[in-house]
This record gives C-alpha cells, sequence and structure tokens, in this order.
C-alpha cells in the first residue's frame, strides 16, 4: 500500500497522549459487581451463551466480555450511548443505562467467571508468522494493548488476546466505516490506526490475536439464577 506508516515508536507518545485525552472525561463512578449481577438480564442473552452469534448487521460471534476491563466495557457503553458505535441492539441497551449501570456492569463482568478461568498457558504464545509480525508492528498494535495484548496501558483499552477472531475483524472494519449508520464506528485513534490496512490484513491480525492465550471467556449463566 502507498499510504505511508509512522514508526511503532513514533506512535506511542501520541497514542499514549491521546487515550489519557479520551479516558480523562470518564466518570469516576464507585463500582459494584453485586450490583451489576443483578442488572446483567440484558446482557447473558447474548454474552452468556457460548458460541453465539449476531445476526444483525452482520453475523459473528458475540465477544466475550467476562473478564474484560471494566474501565473498556464502561467506554464501549458510552460509545454506544452516545452513537459513536452503531450497533442497533448495543445502541438500544446502552440508551437506557445511566452511568453508574455501566459502572457496576464492567465491575460486574471484569470479576465475571474468575474462579472458571483456565490458567493462561505458561509456554511461549505463539509467534505470528513474519507477514503478521510486520503488520502489528506498523499499526503499533502493542503500544495500547500490551506486548501480549492482555494488559492494556490502560485498562479503558481492551484485552484483545483470545478474543474472537470473527468479532476482532468486524470491530475492525467498523472504525474504517464512517458512513453505515448500523456498523460504523467513530474513534479517531482507531479510525487512523486501521485506514493503512487492507480487509485482507485486517483479517490476518484478527486471526492471529484470535490464537493467542487471554483472559477472555464466556461463562454462561447458571439455570438456578
Amino acid at each position: 500500500m502507498s499510504t505511508p506508516t509512522p514508526p511503532a515508536a513514533g506512535l506511542a507518545p501520541i497514542l499514549a497522549a491521546a487515550l489519557i485525552a479520551s479516558t480523562a472525561a470518564l466518570p469516576a463512578l464507585a463500582q459494584n459487581a453485586a450490583a451489576g449481577e443483578k442488572k446483567a438480564a440484558m446482557c447473558i442473552g447474548c454474552h452468556g451463551i457460548p458460541g453465539y452469534q449476531s445476526s444483525f448487521p452482520e453475523v459473528h460471534r458475540v465477544p466475550m466480555i467476562s473478564g474484560q476491563n471494566a474501565a473498556y466495557i464502561v467506554a464501549s457503553l458510552q460509545a454506544y450511548k452516545k452513537g459513536e458505535r452503531r450497533h442497533p441492539t448495543m445502541r438500544g441497551i446502552a440508551g437506557s443505562l445511566t452511568d453508574e449501570d455501566m459502572a457496576d456492569l464492567g465491575a460486574f463482568y471484569e470479576s465475571h467467571g474468575q474462579s472458571v478461568l483456565k490458567a493462561v498457558s505458561a509456554s511461549t504464545p505463539p509467534a505470528p508468522t513474519p507477514e503478521v509480525g510486520a503488520l502489528l508492528a506498523k499499526g503499533a498494535c502493542a503500544s495500547c494493548h500490551g506486548a501480549d495484548y492482555t494488559k492494556a496501558i490502560n485498562p479503558a483499552y481492551p484485552k484483545i488476546a483470545g478474543q474472537h477472531a470473527d468479532f476482532l475483524y468486524v470491530a475492525l472494519r467498523s472504525y474504517a466505516t464512517p458512513d453505515n449508520p448500523h456498523v460504523g464506528r467513530a474513534n479517531a485513534i482507531m479510525g487512523a490506526q486501521v485506514k493503512p490496512f487492507s480487509r485482507r490484513e485486517l483479517k490476518a491480525m484478527a486471526d492471529y490475536l484470535g490464537s493467542l492465550p487471554g483472559d477472555l471467556r464466556t461463562v454462561p449463566q447458571s439455570r438456578f439464577r
């Protein structure tokens, strides 16, 4: 591709500064995981079913959110509520939530299923192919999401290692879709990050990231709830 890409080292300070600015506006609310569990009824119908797929506006497995960073869950819900993320179902759900609700749900899902999480293998994660390694370096992905993609530099950024690859691919494409009312995501940082890549390259990165060991899980809802 002809679009020049700054070196990853040069991007890191820019991304970090943008992150600080974007997270400064997040509300500093007390988080109550127990309250979040009671508010999660609208979430478990999709995120509590292993392998469950979204059918509109695109077909993909819904993301695993048990074990995800609480601050990222809050930031995502706020983006749906503001219309910065345009998935119709999630916009409807987020629009009904208060800031306190979002904080409680984030706290619940960050801790959800910790007792049943499988230990991440101590072995070295699979190395990317030279092509994928070059793409990840070009995108400076580790600058925000961490070297192993499970420990982001700020909890308002997501863990992405082990997330469903098809969801990661759809999410990346969404950042490059500014005009579609149903699938786009308006995020200046991620929009700039995905712009230099082809769809084939985005899919290659998503497939690799989805193959890594991580903390994310889909924890089935107890039938005795």
